[in-house]
């Protein structure tokens, strides 16, 4: 539908002037200061734009006259789901640059992780001390930075939506910043919890961290927030989390699988890079549920070893197919997907926004980035 490239444009319209605004006052504070402005830049020019896209359906389906989005022509640049977008897509980034610290990952999106393009100014000016703790500290302040600018989008947003979706609003925000940090906490926890669990305890806690940390935040937040955004009532709004939740986990489930299974050259992110950074998912809660004695010791032993080769990391991939883990965990992609097209069709939506919504179900469900 060609209402759907103007809108990110002008969501990537949005966030340029949000980041362009800010290296000024970083500037005028210093120019060194600018060299977080400088790095916000490099990590936020790509992506999907997944959670601005399902924030605009989500304000769409609430819309019972169903009309497109203004042309780029009009008055976009101060529309509220385009504000909301941007704050989604600046709050994401601070959650990678931050997500990326903690597992220590080299790179994001085809190139160098927030924290190593840190290390490298303070190598490549000759600092004193410790390069990897410059960049570390200086990718977390960035961190905090992004968080703050999202902020300032998601309540100029907050003091112009309808009064009586105000509270929905600031509620839905409150919930979404919780879940996705209790779900990362969750993450870091359960990952050094893992050998105290047995196979089924592993596997419901891997479950729950995908709900918080992804599912609720990755789907069901952006939706609902543009559903809100689009005066939707309360009933619509539970209407809308039926569909949310399930697509929101199957979105994670992939993720999993290309985190293992992904071709670089499309994922960006090293093959079986998850491997190495010692993920806990689903899938290898399952592959440790599903394996004989000699099978877990393996993968107990090498997983989180970031000096894997690629043998090892065939060789642990073999597992999670012959263990049948990963024919597992397709079910529950599968599964997921026919709950969330299940509460797509009870919704009985505008034609054009439902057929939106199940081209985005297929599309995540079977994305190979």
């Amino acid at each position: 539908m060609n209402s759907r490239k103007p809108f990110v444009d002008d969501v990537t319209d949005s966030i340029s002037d949000v980041l362009g605004a800010g290296r000024q006052s970083l500037d005028s504070i210093g120019k060194d200061a600018d060299l977080l402005g400088s790095v916000a830049e490099s990590l936020t020019g790509g992506g999907k734009r997944f959670r601005a896209r399902l924030a605009y359906w989500g304000w769409r389906a609430a819309s019972s006259h169903g009309e497109p989005y203004p042309d780029s022509d009009g008055d976009a640049d101060n529309s509220l789901v385009v504000r909301l977008a941007t704050g989604l897509e600046l709050f994401h980034a601070a959650a990678l640059v931050h997500d990326d610290v903690i597992d220590n990952s080299d790179t994001r999106r085809g190139i160098p992780a927030a924290h190593r393009q840190f290390e490298k100014i303070h190598v490549d000016r000759d600092f004193v001390g410790d390069s990897a703790i410059y960049g570390t500290s200086s990718a977390i302040l960035l961190g905090d930075l992004l968080l703050a600018w999202a902020d300032d989008q998601f309540l100029s947003v907050a003091l112009e939506v309808a009064s009586e979706s105000r509270d929905a609003f600031r509620n839905e925000l409150r919930t979404m910043r919780t879940d996705v940090t209790a779900g990362q906490f969750l993450d870091n926890h359960d990952s050094s919890a893992w050998l105290t669990l047995d196979g089924e305890a592993a596997v419901d806690r891997a479950q729950r961290v995908v709900m918080f940390k992804s599912a609720k935040y990755s789907v069901e937040a952006p939706l609902v927030l543009g559903a809100i955004v689009g005066n939707a009532p309360p009933s619509f709004i539970e209407s809308l989390r039926l569909f949310a939740l399930p697509l929101g986990f199957a979105f994670q489930m992939r993720d999993d699988m290309l985190g293992v299974f992904g071709d670089e050259a499309e994922t960006g992110k090293p093959a079986g890079d998850d491997l190495r950074e010692g993920k806990r998912t689903v899938l290898v809660a399952m592959a440790r549920r599903r394996g004989d004695r000699s099978t877990v010791s393996v993968f107990d032993e090498l997983i989180g070893d970031p000096t894997l080769t690629n043998q090892q990391v065939d060789m642990l991939r073999a597992s999670l197919i012959s263990t049948g883990a990963a024919d597992e965990l397709e079910d529950l992609i599968e599964l997921s997907r026919v709950e969330a097209l299940k509460a797509l069709d009870a919704m009985r939506l505008d034609p054009v926004v439902d057929g939106e919504l199940r081209a985005m179900v297929d599309a995540i469900t079977t994305r190979t980035v």
